[in-house]
């Protein structure tokens, strides 16, 4: 009896083990996650987009965004489109487009590749974001496509109503513009991207209401139009860094550009830094400028406060233009740490700024880059009707025929300390109409055989000048 009832156990224990082993599968799989169904990533040739450079994609990528997968692939090759792709974003949901840098759009047609449209009309502030941009529309994404353009007209990407567009390792060439804002955009990022060789402007703030937006790790270069440009706009929050932006204008008869333009006339600026870049090139184009801010819009209707500006211009490199610097109208301005040359008209010109800090500046004239194309760069700096301003420990050296290295001229309250100006040719420091202002502790010099004079004053009063190793004249 003993031994049937230990069978009969051990064959319940081996029905059991098999039973449960015939519901492990079930249970395993009551554990895996739901499919995401419609928010996972679909290929565009999923929808019937070729690739192969010919045939118009248009309609089969229309139908992917339209699809609200969410995530949106391009597999290797190149799509032929004849007209803007439009991401409703409240249509369609939070979109990305995705091509991992080998993916290639041929825009055939006029107006951008892409258009991405938000409903957002609050501020950065997030109680004024309503729960509709939350829900559908925040963080639209383009990551590792190339745009190129094949139309007049043809541009890269374009955002209306925005909140926290960001663009990534996006390649746009041979288009009118590259990126370009409108209307209202918040919370911008614009990273590791190239827009190389277009018609018009790489990065345009055109007609915008932007606050926070932040250009990093980009190269943006030979845009004819202008490297990074705003028109019509109110920005502020514009953070520019490490980046490379040179030569975004076009030859001797195009119109007067810069590789940074901000132009404020009318609208409004605020809080810029320009930071860690190389920014360069080219002397030939007309007004050319490597920085160029306007805010004369700052000075409120009835009184001349000057309202708008808080810039920080910081540790750039900054060659080979008309002016390398070119401010007015602005208010607290800090430009420190840059290297400049080649300034083929001036170095930087103010004017009509105040409470401008520029300090710790080198301002050099290399032989290396002068002379090989027979024009020579005049360099310098000047300051013209501004006040309230500190210029300290900049050095200054080997400035061309021009009235003077550092010109102030209807200037009030001006700080000059700890300055170093060398070889100058007509004159190292002129002071022409400036009042209550103080010259102390700095070098001039032109060296030993050259003539000059080391500082000049013309009218003014109510000035300072001491301790400086530098003759005087009056």
């Amino acid at each position: 009896m003993k031994n049937i009832a230990f069978v009969f156990t051990l064959t319940l224990i081996l029905v059991l083990a098999v039973v449960l082993e015939s519901f492990e599968p079930l249970a395993q799989e009551k554990l895996t996650p739901a499919s995401p169904g419609k928010d996972q990533s679909v290929t565009v040739t999923a929808y019937g987009a070729s690739g192969d450079g010919e045939t118009d994609d248009t309609e089969a990528i229309q139908k992917a965004i339209n699809s609200r997968h969410g995530g949106i692939r391009f597999p290797k090759g190149r799509y032929r489109i004849s007209k803007t792709i439009l991401i409703d974003l409240e249509k369609t949901g939070y979109t990305s487009l995705h091509g991992e840098g080998v993916a290639q759009i041929i825009m055939a047609g006029s107006g951008p590749a892409f258009r991405f449209v938000g409903t957002h009309q609050g501020t950065a502030a997030p109680h004024t974001v309503k729960e509709n941009v939350w829900k559908n529309q925040r963080t639209p994404m383009v990551d590792g496509l190339e745009i190129i353009g094949a139309h007049p007209e043809a541009s890269g990407i374009e955002a209306i109503g925005t909140m926290q567009l960001t663009l990534t390792r996006l390649v746009v060439r041979d288009a009118l513009h590259g990126v370009r804002l409108i209307k209202r955009n918040r919370n911008v990022i614009l990273s590791e991207c190239h827009l190389y060789h277009n018609r018009g402007i790489g990065l345009f703030l055109d007609h915008l209401n932007l606050h926070q937006i932040n250009v990093a790790n980009c190269h943006i270069s030979y845009n004819a139009g202008g490297g990074i440009v705003s028109r019509h706009s109110e920005v502020r929050n514009l953070q520019i860094g490490t980046c490379d932006i040179e030569g975004n204008m076009g030859g001797p008869d195009s119109s007067p550009t810069a590789n940074i333009d901000l132009d404020a006339r009318e609208t409004s600026l605020g809080e810029v830094a320009i930071v860690g870049c190389t920014i360069q090139h080219s002397h030939n184009a007309p007004e050319s400028a490597n920085i160029r801010i306007n805010c004369f819009s700052t000075v409120r209707s009835g009184t001349d406060e000057q309202r708008h500006g808080n810039i920080t211009i910081a540790d750039n490199v900054l060659s080979d233009v008309q002016t390398n610097i070119e401010i007015k109208y602005a208010r607290a301005v800090t430009i420190t740490g840059n290297t400049i040359w080649k300034g083929y008209s001036r170095d930087v010109t103010i004017d009509q700024c105040k409470n401008v800090v520029m300090a710790n500046n080198v301002f050099d004239r290399n032989p290396r880059y002068h002379y090989g194309d027979g024009s020579i760069s005049h360099q310098g700096v000047a300051f013209t009707n501004c006040s309230g301003c500190t210029i300290s420990a900049n050095h200054i050296d080997g400035v061309g025929k021009i009235p003077a290295s550092m010109a102030l001229r209807n200037c009030d309250r001006m700080n000059i300390t700890n300055c170093t100006i060398l070889n100058y040719g007509q004159c190292g420091l002129l002071l022409e109409n400036v009042t209550n202002s103080r010259v102390s502790d700095c070098l001039v010099n032109n060296g030993k055989t050259a003539g000059g004079i080391d500082i000049k004053v013309v009218g003014g009063s109510g000035n300072q000048i001491i301790d400086n190793l530098a003759k005087i004249a009056e």
